[in-house]
């Protein structure tokens, strides 16, 4: 007898949106519902850019998630055994990620659309995105700032070691949708 085939689940569309930066830098991204929030921690590092070196957690709906230590002072629920279907209810619901807390970077996670999975498409997948990631260990948005404007201006003090640090140049409206889906399909942690 045939074992029966496992369910498609549903394609989670949500957009995630750097808190505090403007421009906006963000990105739109498609992910099955029954991914876990840490392997979307994962994702949403790949899709911002960040090098996945820091702390994280998402608040949602009030519930704290990330990686459970008893050194934090406050409790977490640990985020390897929640799936985005079981914690956000449905469309139009949001919540909070927060990626390095020492700079603070906060991302507005918008469910946008839920949708069945188009077959032959392998998830996640980013369809639409805005600017580059700021670099990691800038200081949060308000190092940022004061990076993008030191880089744009060489009479600024802190000019040449700014572009020293990044290694020669960096374009803050840089963003390559078919790069990043390649780094994505590279970096696959979820086949469907």
């Amino acid at each position: 007898m045939p074992r029966p085939k496992k369910a498609a689940t549903e394609i989670y569309q949500l957009k995630v949106t750097l808190r505090h930066v403007r421009p906006p830098i963000w990105r739109r991204i498609h992910v099955p519902g029954d991914i876990t929030l840490r392997t979307l921690h994962e994702v949403l590092q790949d899709t911002i850019g960040w090098m996945g070196g820091h702390l994280h957690q998402y608040v949602v709906k009030g519930v704290f998630y990330g990686e459970p230590d008893p050194d934090f002072g406050f409790p977490l629920t640990n985020d390897k055994r929640a799936r985005l279907r079981d914690v956000v209810g449905g469309v139009k619901d949001k919540f909070i990620y927060e990626y390095d807390f020492g700079d603070g970077w906060e991302h507005d996670i918008l469910v946008e659309a839920i949708l069945q999975p188009e077959p032959g498409v392998t998830y996640p997948l980013c369809v639409k995105g805005k600017r580059n990631c700021p670099p990691e260990d800038v200081g949060g948005p308000w190092g940022y700032a004061n990076f993008l404007e030191a880089i744009r201006n060489k009479d600024h003090p802190e000019h040449q070691e700014y572009l020293d640090w990044i290694g020669g140049s960096f374009d803050p409206e840089e963003f390559d949708l078919k790069d990043l889906n390649e780094y994505l399909k590279s970096a696959r942690r979820l086949q469907r």
